[in-house]
């Protein structure tokens, strides 16, 4: 099947099996390796991505699905040389250990702001919570979210 895809701003023409997954297009044929497979069942939240600036799980997405509608992975935040404020708070508290679970983190954290949810920790807990980190880095990342939160409102255009 026939099919472009718009993934951080950037047209792909690709030539895909109508059952190909996101995940899989980003990873396999586009060459994005940030969004990580972990469970391939949508229950660690390692592919978050955002579709249309929202979040989705990108194994549990198809990329028939997708086409005219434009797709930020984690390697699409940051402008250039600038981190998004969310992935300097997350380096800034060490929010993460291995790092296998970071850029779905990420994805989920600005989204997580963007939709009004960081105004508590316990708000930010409820609305990760389908974010899985093997680590424990949890006080971490919603540390990180809590400073990155203020510093988003006049940037959230972008991510």
């Amino acid at each position: 099947m026939e099919m472009t895809l718009n993934v951080n701003g950037r047209d792909h023409r690709l030539s895909l099996d109508s059952r190909t997954t996101l995940l899989d297009a980003l990873r396999e044929h586009i060459g994005l390796t940030g969004s990580k497979k972990g469970c391939d069942q949508g229950q660690c939240g390692a592919c978050t991505v955002h579709l249309a600036g929202r979040r989705v799980l990108s194994c549990l997405t198809l990329a028939a699905a997708v086409q005219g509608r434009a797709v930020t992975t984690v390697e699409g935040l940051a402008q250039g040389e600038n981190l998004h404020p969310m992935q300097a708070a997350f380096i800034a508290h060490d929010a993460f250990q291995c790092g296998y679970c970071t850029p779905g983190q990420l994805m989920s954290a600005v989204a997580c702001v963007r939709e009004g949810h960081a105004a508590s920790d316990e708000a930010i807990r409820e609305y990760m919570s389908g974010n899985l980190c093997r680590c424990g880095a949890y006080p971490k990342i919603v540390a990180a979210i809590r400073e990155a939160a203020p510093q988003m409102a006049p940037k959230m255009e972008r991510a």
